[in-house]
């Protein structure tokens, strides 16, 4: 062999190496922009009604389904941890597709349900997006949860994205900028309806009026012609839908927001 290639032989390594070190790092390494925090009432009891509210099931598995799938890592957190309620008429014939039955009748699934990490313990940092789970159940225990707000305000002001569908939305209500004015204040957002809470008859149940409350807050609130069909908005990093029927739109309209963080990163760098 010649002196020349033994030189080549030796010096090659040397060069794939250097090669390796100056490979830009691609954003999805970055653990915090490949991680979801999805938020669950704790929540059952309505005031006066014998049935069960909770989590909307179908809320969570169409966006946790296409999260999963685009590589994402996923943790399920409440406020006060533990056991998540399932809204009993979210698990009727009319609302259920055949993946949900699927999540619903998986022991590992359920089994996380029953073990969600509590808000006070969750450091914001480790994750790139925020989804708040819907479910009459919210509107008691994501409004006033201070962790719940310290979570999203840190997560947004990290660049991150934050987001809800239907009853989620009382998770932004509390939500503050840096100068202490409301997250949604000026900006594009939906949520469950005046109107469709009166058409499911649980009006008078609540304890208050979502869509009044999040217009209260001097948000732009918007809804679709069609009450209980999809609707759903992004302004910025922060994406809402306004019902369960929402809740697909949501899931593409979540991810296309992640994939966007993660080309500014891209392009950052």
């Amino acid at each position: 062999m010649s002196v020349f290639k033994k030189l080549l032989l030796a010096v090659m390594p040397l060069l794939f190496l250097q090669m390796v070190a100056a490979e830009p790092v691609s954003p999805m390494r970055d653990p915090a922009m490949g991680k979801v925090l999805i938020v669950m009432t704790n929540h059952s009891r309505y005031p006066s009604r014998n049935d069960h509210t909770g989590l909307w099931l179908t809320e969570l598995t169409h966006v946790y389904d296409v999260l999963k799938e685009a590589g994402y890592g996923i943790d399920f957190v409440s406020p006060s941890g533990g056991v998540v309620p399932l809204d009993e008429r979210s698990q009727g014939w009319l609302y259920m597709d055949e993946a949900a039955k699927s999540h619903l009748s998986d022991p590992a699934f359920m089994a996380l349900l029953q073990s969600t990490k509590a808000a006070a313990d969750i450091d914001p940092a480790a994750y790139g997006a925020v989804f708040y789970t819907g479910g009459h159940g919210t509107m008691w225990d994501f409004k006033g949860n201070k962790d719940l707000k310290r979570i999203a305000e840190a997560i947004y002001r990290n660049g991150g994205v934050v987001s809800s569908v239907c009853h989620g939305a009382a998770g932004l209500l509390d939500l503050e900028d840096e100068k202490g004015e409301p997250l949604i204040k000026g900006r594009s957002v939906t949520g469950f309806s005046n109107l469709e809470e009166s058409l499911t008859g649980i009006k008078d149940q609540v304890p208050y009026l979502l869509q009044s409350e999040v217009e209260s807050k001097g948000a732009l609130y918007a809804k679709g012609f069609f009450p209980f069909g999809s609707f759903v908005l992004t302004d910025g990093r922060l994406v809402t839908g306004q019902n369960p029927g929402s809740s697909k739109e949501v899931a593409q309209a979540l991810l296309k927001a992640l994939e966007n963080n993660k080309l500014q990163l891209q392009r950052e760098k």
